[in-house]
């Protein structure tokens, strides 16, 4: 990692892959601010019955989160897939866990967005947004969303809304990423990067 550039971290939970795309996206948008870099983030899957179900180093993609990166980012991405209007287990389970970092204010004051996938165009985008909101508030972060000004934003039939990068990915992700949602989600990376810049050089 390059210690000179402003780390951005980008944390999401994808099963098929619809939602590492649309981090991807963001992460590109990131990275097109001087200055900022992506730090792209997962993390694992977990089973209904609590037993541990993935290796502790991933096959393929991005490493598993840990908390120095936490403490080490200027800024948060957050994305997860929709489960039934919420966020996935996996990102929840991960949440709830970052007590420590609560307590020691490690996120406060920092800037974060959302982003996630659907596999219906219906399916919850803007309450699984909602929902990956209120820990971020608790943590003392500061939202960030997608301004109406950009123009994607009104004409999308595909995702994207004021609360967050967002995308309709279909049933087991077989809809690629929408030029409008991919354009948005670039848009999102790079406020998120530009406001995290103006508030650590400030």
């Amino acid at each position: 990692m390059t210690t000179s550039l402003l780390p951005i971290l980008v944390l999401y939970y994808s099963r098929h892959g619809s939602t590492r795309k649309l981090a991807e996206c963001i992460a590109q948008g990131i990275d097109s601010v001087g200055g900022c870099e992506a730090w792209l983030r997962t993390v694992p899957a977990v089973s209904t019955v609590t037993e541990a179900t993935e290796p502790e180093v991933p096959a393929a993609g991005a490493p598993y989160v840990e908390s120095s990166d936490l403490q080490q980012c200027a800024g948060l991405a957050l994305g997860s897939p929709t489960r039934f209007g919420n966020m996935a287990a996996p990102m929840k389970y991960f949440l709830d866990a970052t007590t420590s970092q609560w307590l020691s204010g490690a996120l406060a004051g920092k800037p974060a967005c959302l982003f996630t996938s659907t596999g219906s165009l219906h399916g919850g985008q803007e309450s699984t947004l909602l929902s990956m909101m209120l820990p971020l508030l608790h943590h003392g972060m500061m939202i960030l969303g997608v301004p109406y000004t950009e123009a994607d934003l009104m004409t999308t039939s595909t995702g994207g809304t004021p609360y967050g990068a967002s995308h309709w990915s279909g049933v087991n992700g077989t809809h690629p990423v929408s030029d409008e949602s991919r354009r948005l989600a670039h848009a999102l990376g790079q406020r998120l990067a530009r406001t995290a810049f103006r508030l650590r050089t400030s």
